[in-house]
């Protein structure tokens, strides 16, 4: 038996909305069928990021701290922060040293937020600019870098002829849940059935789309 060698299969937006629309009992016939359909592919997107961590949109990213400065801007494509670290040195001497994250009530009651030194603590506040905050503020005497792993936006979808900024895993999870969103406007009769397809195909992809590494839970007897 030969097989083909290769293993890229995608599909473009156009292919995908297509897809879509035949699980609905429908075809795309005029330029607003297609028009409607990338609204509710951004919408899904946007629903993605709410049902938590897709895993290839995580990034390690930085932020190189000024002097005296404790609030940054963040790339407007943050969704969120996990987690952080103060780099400091560089080289054979750069170092990774843990900081904390608190909650905006916190940050806000901290006393004297122009102390200065290594930043040990760090608030986000998740607006439509997302912005840093780190206490206390950088000191000059060191220089310090904000490593971090946090959860970006998909991409838009943009032309008909792109791909969608995912996995292959979530395809079938994908059309799934266009299908669903284009049913609710136009196939009211299918909207039961391609809900609990969606959700079925939603669950599998998740649960694929994790960190397999080993947990290890150690029992503190010293109380």
């Amino acid at each position: 038996m030969t097989t083909s060698g290769v293993a890229t299969f995608n599909l473009e937006f156009d292919d995908l909305i297509n897809e879509a629309y035949e699980r609905c009992g429908l075809e795309t016939r005029e330029g607003f069928d297609m028009r409607t359909a990338r609204v509710s592919l951004n919408l899904l997107f946007a629903e993605w990021a709410n049902r938590g961590l897709n895993l290839w949109t995580i990034e390690q990213r930085s932020v190189t701290m000024v002097s005296g400065q404790a609030e940054y801007t963040l790339p407007s494509d943050t969704v969120n922060v996990l987690s952080a670290v103060i780099r400091t040195g560089s080289g054979q001497t750069q170092q990774d040293v843990t900081i904390d994250r608190i909650s905006q009530n916190e940050y806000l009651h901290l006393p004297d937020k122009n102390t200065m030194s290594r930043p040990s603590q760090f608030y986000v506040q998740r607006t439509i600019s997302p912005k840093l905050f780190v206490y206390p503020a950088p000191d000059s005497a060191e220089s310090y870098i904000f490593r971090y792993y946090g959860v970006r936006r998909i991409e838009d979808t943009g032309g008909f002829t792109n791909t969608a900024d995912i996995v292959f895993r979530f395809l079938p999870c994908l059309v799934a849940g266009l299908a669903y969103y284009l049913a609710m406007k136009k196939s009211p009769d299918r909207i039961v059935l391609l809900k609990q397809i969606y959700d079925e195909e939603f669950t599998r992809a998740a649960q694929e789309d994790r960190d397999i590494a080993s947990v290890y839970l150690t029992p503190d007897f010293s109380l």
